[in-house]
């Protein structure tokens, strides 16, 4: 124990001294829980009458002390577990030895067992009278009280631990998110897709413009990266003839931190043999619609104050006819030379003037995103910055891929998947090329090139942003507040 302890906390210190000086052992090693606090209040909270007691019920219940409220030899005290916060009574007489022993050396925060009847106040609280309480983790550390401010914004993200003990509404969005994943696959179970996992490392990364982390396996004596995205994998497997795959699993880059985006975050992809991006367009919109209407109830959800309505059909808008609209530009006659200029003029951080295609996806980030807060797929995007795309089967220079976007965010990603080698490598060569000014550029896979060589099927392939799909059916602003551990600056 330092000198400099908080004296709250040396005082919860010296009691658990004393529990142990009694004979009691403060971190004993289960407890027969036979009922939730959920369950409890589910078969008796709407049948009791205020004031009904009903001693012959008899349940154990485990959770951790929230409030204390001694009145002589009787005391009030809320436990509260992972299913909700039960008031509970007791008097002092009325437990054993070892039992007072117990409650003397009690503070808010312990995890304790208790077993009792059910009754209901006159105040109408369901609550439950003690017969029995057990220590079964004395908590040394002081909870904190409320969240308020920045300071408290970075313990709430630094000490999840604390923020899901103090916050309800903080458990209730990682339910929310974990049902999110459950409904997803559900859905893509019942068509038929297979779940299969790629590895997280890999000797080349690709499937995104993004920059890698880098690691070294000493055994093998090689350099591999985490996975930026699972796509050449997953592709790997719809040649070798599985039909339908997805994985839902995390993808790692290199990359800023803001409001949207984390360096770790969980990505759900899929492909799909002898389709193209219209079909999974319409499969993707059908996915999400039931997403919101099984998470919210509704297809019309709030988000950060404004409605946001799922209900299909959801806008197309092309990357030409968006920057027509937004910008006043004509993609098809403006030059690079007044293209660049225009850009310069918004902020960009262009040294010299990249392809048209790029410059023109840049722009649209610039002047269009801000406008599409309803659902909306962008589609259709320059072939520059799209190597692993299809042409488009009817606009040269363009090729066949959508983007949705909800409340000013890209959610998801989506081909008309490249099948042709000879282009393929193509591409390929040409990122590889790019590679000397541009760390995001693909680098060459020779093994994935010998894949599409062998022969892959049309297909259609997907990808959702899983986070930002639940920050949106939370209501929550940032992906800080859906991730338990977001990443964060390294405090000793």
């Amino acid at each position: 124990m330092s000198e400099n302890e908080n004296p709250i906390k040396a005082e919860k210190r010296k009691k658990l001294h004393e529990l142990r000086r009694l004979g009691i052992n403060p971190y004993p090693y289960s407890f027969d829980k036979t009922a939730s606090i959920a369950s409890l209040l589910k078969d008796y909270d709407a049948v009791l009458k205020e004031g009904e007691t009903r001693p012959e019920t008899h349940f154990k219940l485990a959770g951790r002390l929230m409030t204390k409220r001694p009145m002589g030899k009787a005391a009030f005290f809320n436990i509260q577990d992972q299913s909700g916060s039960l008031q509970g009574y007791l008097r002092v007489e009325e437990l054993s030895k070892e039992d007072q022993d117990v409650f003397f050396n009690l503070d808010i925060g312990d995890i304790v067992g208790i077993e009792g009847f059910v009754f209901k106040t006159k105040k109408g609280e369901t609550s439950i009278h003690c017969k029995g309480l057990q220590m079964l983790c004395k908590s040394l550390e002081v909870l904190p009280e409320k969240y308020h401010g920045i300071a408290d914004v970075e313990i709430k993200y630094r000490h999840r631990h604390l923020d899901l003990i103090a916050n309800p509404e903080t458990r209730k969005v990682f339910e929310t998110r974990s049902k999110i994943i459950r409904e997803i696959r559900s859905f893509l179970d019942a068509r038929g897709f297979l779940e299969v996992e790629t590895p997280v490392l890999q000797p080349l990364y690709g499937g995104a413009a993004a920059h890698p982390f880098q690691t070294h396996h000493r055994a093998l004596d090689m350099k591999l990266f985490l996975k930026i995205s699972p796509e050449l994998y997953l592709k790997r497997l719809i040649v070798g003839g599985f039909e339908k795959v997805y994985e839902i699993g995390k993808n790692f880059r290199n990359e800023g931190i803001d409001r949207s985006h984390n360096p770790e975050f969980t990505m759900l992809e899929w492909y799909e043999a002898f389709t193209d991006y219209e079909y999974q367009l319409k499969q993707f919109e059908e996915l999400v619609s039931q997403l919101a209407l099984k998470i919210t109830g509704s297809m019309k959800v709030m988000y950060q104050g404004k409605e946001v309505d799922f209900t299909p059909p959801w806008r197309r808008l092309t990357v030409y006819d968006g920057l027509r609209e937004y910008a006043q530009v004509e993609p098809n006659t403006i030059d690079e030379e007044n293209l660049f200029k225009m850009l310069k003029q918004k902020g960009s951080d262009l040294k010299k003037p990249s392809s048209k295609g790029e410059m023109l996806m840049e722009l649209f980030e610039r002047t269009v995103e801000e406008h599409l807060w309803q659902p909306t797929f962008v589609m259709d995007h320059p072939v520059e910055i799209s190597p692993l795309t299809k042409a488009h089967r009817r606009q040269v220079g363009l090729v066949e891929r959508f983007e949705p976007f909800v409340a000013g965010m890209e959610i998801g990603n989506a081909y008309s998947e490249l099948n042709d080698p000879e282009d393929q490598l193509l591409r390929l060569k040409e990122q590889e090329a790019k590679r000397l000014v541009d760390e995001e550029a693909q680098p060459m896979d020779d093994d994935f090139i010998h894949a599409i060589e062998v022969g892959m099927p049309p297909a259609g392939g997907v990808g959702l942003g899983v986070e930002r799909i639940v920050m949106i059916l939370t209501d929550c602003h940032s992906i800080r507040d859906i991730l338990f551990f977001p990443t964060m600056r390294f405090s000793k």
